[in-house]
């Protein structure tokens, strides 16, 4: 079973129109109507929904750390720097993500992309 993406509010579309052209299950905050949720919020509906958070935002990388510490399980997390990468570099990295993980080796893992 491939790994089902979750794209916080800020990812650009053409991150998440390539993934879908390369048929990588992606849905978007904005999508599922969650683009006014607070962090905590958003992490918890993309781990209801069993996919992998990815995000420009720093903010998740610590709050992902904060339930770690706390034993508060969630789906995973990626974050990727808009600076650190390029459109094309985060499409291959989330396109390996989905199709060559199970979701259950991302819970409770935080990772940086792009790899």
């Amino acid at each position: 079973m491939a790994t089902p993406l979750y794209m916080d509010v800020h990812i650009h579309q053409a991150i998440t129109d390539a993934l879908r052209r390369r048929g990588v299950d992606v849905l978007t905050a904005i999508e599922d109507d969650a683009d006014q949720l607070p962090d905590d919020a958003l992490l918890a509906r993309a781990t209801a929904l069993g996919r992998v958070l990815f995000t420009h935002d720093i903010r998740f990388q610590a709050l992902a750390e904060d339930w770690q510490r706390l034993g508060r399980s969630f789906s995973g997390l990626l974050f990727g720097h808009q600076l650190h990468g390029t459109i094309g570099q985060y499409v291959k990295d989330l396109e390996l993500v989905a199709q060559a993980s199970e979701p259950s080796e991302w819970t409770d893992i935080v990772e940086r992309l792009p790899f």
